[in-house]
């Protein structure tokens, strides 16, 4: 199962992705994390059809995670949003998910995405 976590480059995805790696359970998944090689998502249209879920952080609005969460709801991925309790979050991202998921920190996070991904296991 490919598992893309998407995410705004305004939050603290080094530390996301330094909790999602070390976490035991996390790690028997196919995690896909845009900016683990340098800073820069090389993904390109076609590899959201590769994906078999989406999780996107969205804490910070950001246009290229909108754009990602479009293409992965063309292609009819299922997606599941997470975010900082207290943010306030982009009223357009129901247009693409009704799975909204709200944390107040780093564990909380990390048990939300097991979860996500427990319950979308193929098999």
């Amino acid at each position: 199962m490919n598992v893309y976590v998407g995410h705004s480059k305004e939050i603290d995805y080094k530390y996301l992705y330094k909790k999602i790696r070390e976490d035991n359970e996390l790690r028997k998944f196919n995690i896909i994390l845009p900016h683990e090689e340098d800073a820069n998502s090389r993904n390109g249209r076609e590899f959201y059809k590769t994906i078999d879920i989406m999780i996107a952080e969205v804490t910070e609005r950001a246009t290229g995670l909108g754009i990602e969460l479009g293409w992965a709801y063309d292609d009819k991925k299922p997606i599941y949003c997470i975010y900082k309790k207290g943010s306030k979050i982009s009223n357009s991202l129901k247009s693409v998910t009704d799975n909204f998921y709200e944390y107040e920190n780093i564990d909380d996070c990390l048990e939300y995405i097991k979860s996500i991904i427990k319950n979308n296991r193929i098999g």
